[in-house]
Parts: C-alpha cells; sequence; structure tokens
C-alpha cells in the first residue's frame, strides 16, 4: 500500500479524550492510519509548534507522512512531510517550491472537479472532495456526492481523498466510487478505543470489493 492510500487521520481541535494528542495519535497509527494531519486553529502558536513537534516525532517513529493543515511555515519550521491547503490559503506552487518533490501537498476541492483539475495542473498530490455525510467537525460544509469521486476518476491521475462524516459503513461506499483515502476526525479520536476505530477503517482497504 502507498503512502497515499488508506486512513487519512485528522487530529480534532476539541480533545475527546484526556489522553495526550500524541497518545491518541500514536493509537491510530497503531490501528491502520497512514496519512496524520494536524489540524489546530488555535491562536497560540507555542501550543501549535508544541503539538506539532510532539506529532512530528511519533510519526517519524512510526515511518508514517505527517502533515499540517492550513500554515505553510510551521510545516517548514518543524521540517513535517508536506501541508494542506484549502481555499484562502498558501498557494500551492509556493509549498512545492520551499519542499521540492518530496513533499506531499493537499489540497481542498470540496464539491468542484474543475478546482482538482487546477490542483492537478499546478502539481498537487492529492485532492480531497467533501462533505460527503453529515458532519460534526464542519456542519456547514458543502455537500459532495460519491457522483464527483466518479468523475473525478475519469479525468484525474492523483489520489482522491473523501472527508466529511465518513464511518467504516459507509466509507466503504466511497472506496467503491473511487476514493483512495478516507479523512476522518471524529469517527477515530472521537471513539473510546482510537486503535481499534482506526483499525476498523484500515480493514476496508484490504477487501478486494472495495477497490476502485
Amino acid at each position: 500500500m502507498n503512502r497515499l492510500q488508506g486512513l487519512y487521520a485528522i487530529t480534532p481541535e476539541i480533545p475527546r479524550t484526556s489522553l495526550p494528542l500524541e497518545e491518541q495519535v500514536a493509537q491510530a497509527i497503531a490501528g491502520g492510519a497512514r496519512l496524520i494531519q494536524y489540524r489546530d486553529k488555535s491562536a497560540d502558536p507555542d501550543k501549535r509548534l508544541r503539538e506539532a513537534l510532539a506529532l512530528l516525532a511519533v510519526c517519524r517513529a512510526a515511518e508514517v507522512p505527517f502533515i499540517v493543515n492550513d500554515d505553510l511555515d510551521l510545516a517548514l519550521q518543524i521540517g513535517a512531510d508536506g501541508v494542506h491547503l484549502g481555499r484562502g490559503d498558501a498557494d500551492p506552487r509556493k509549498a512545492r517550491e520551499h519542499w521540492g518533490p518530496e513533499a506531499i501537498v493537499g489540497i481542498s476541492c470540496y464539491d468542484q472537479l474543475p478546482l482538482a483539475i487546477h490542483a492537478q495542473a499546478i502539481g498537487a498530490d492529492y485532492v480531497a472532495f467533501g462533505r460527503f455525510f453529515p458532519s460534526s467537525t464542519k456542519p456547514l460544509a458543502v455537500q459532495a456526492t460519491p457522483k464527483l469521486l466518479h468523475l473525478a476518476r475519469e479525468h484525474l491521475d492523483l489520489p482522491l481523498v473523501a472527508i466529511g462524516g465518513i464511518t467504516p459503513e459507509n466509507g466503504r461506499f466511497l472506496l467503491s466510487a473511487g476514493a483512495q483515502m478516507l479523512a476522518v476526525v471524529d469517527a477515530v479520536f472521537g471513539q473510546s478505543d482510537i486503535r481499534a476505530a482506526a483499525a476498523a477503517f484500515d480493514a476496508l482497504f484490504h477487501d478486494g470489493d472495495c477497490d476502485p
């Protein structure tokens, strides 16, 4: 399995457990997470730096790529493996210029195939669509449909990430529609057994019926 296929675990901004964030991430990786994204919109740069460094160490030890949401400067400062960018964030070409070809640059494309086509043209490593289902993390996010994954598979050569309200039960359908990664927050980090929750997602990627 390549590094851009499988469970894509995104850290929660609001803790669901008393466990340190780095322990939560370690459990997600133990359960099968293949990519970790640090997402924290708080205005405390010292906190964000401490957490990002701690999570980077966990990911390095497990040989799992670690990327930072939105903050190109923080990602560069700590030597992360890449960055995820959305509307209004840094230009993806700037990220590529700083990091070179080995960096992972992901771009949010919401429900818009033209954005994804443009993202591929400017050097993205993956594109993310969603939300696909009601999401507690982004309840007001635009709605995407599985049909979009089918269309994107016809027009793009990049890995497709599905995000938004995904569970092991509905995630199977998105993989069949063409997604290579399932990006999840609450269905992993909001569960009492994070490792088991991650393992339930990981099992989907080893089921031949879900191959796109």
